[in-house]
């Protein structure tokens, strides 16, 4: 890959990763602050549920700061464009559409359908 494609994913990924890391510390601000009384239990339902709904995002938020942080790792290692199965080379339009992946589309299709055929 060259380096232009390189810095291109570089920044879009540390861009993503700052917008992530932002928006975690002001789920966490807003769930601190907030001291809200409410004597209808409908409304304290209504409340709750947001709350999980916001933490289940945050959660997967999570999980995709990890995987960024290692694919940041892999640029630095030139690992980056690399299938970790059979070490050929990931498209840049795969990677433009999940900068994340480790793994070229024939190697990621036969893990699918792998799985699906074991009911994974």
């Amino acid at each position: 890959m060259d380096k232009k494609n390189i810095e291109y994913f570089k920044e879009l990924l540390t861009k993503r990763l700052e917008d992530l890391l932002a928006q975690a510390d002001d789920t966490v601000s807003d769930m601190t602050a907030q001291k809200d009384n409410f004597p209808d239990p409908t409304d304290r339902a209504s409340l709750e549920a947001d709350r999980n709904f916001m933490l289940r995002i945050r959660d997967r938020e999570s999980k995709l700061i990890k995987k960024i942080k290692k694919t940041l790792e892999r640029i630095e290692n030139k690992d980056f464009g690399v299938c970790e199965k059979c070490g050929g080379d990931i498209s840049v339009n795969r990677l433009k559409a999940r900068p994340v992946t480790t793994q070229c589309i024939d190697c990621k299709t036969k893990e699918e359908s792998l799985e699906k055929a074991l009911g994974i």
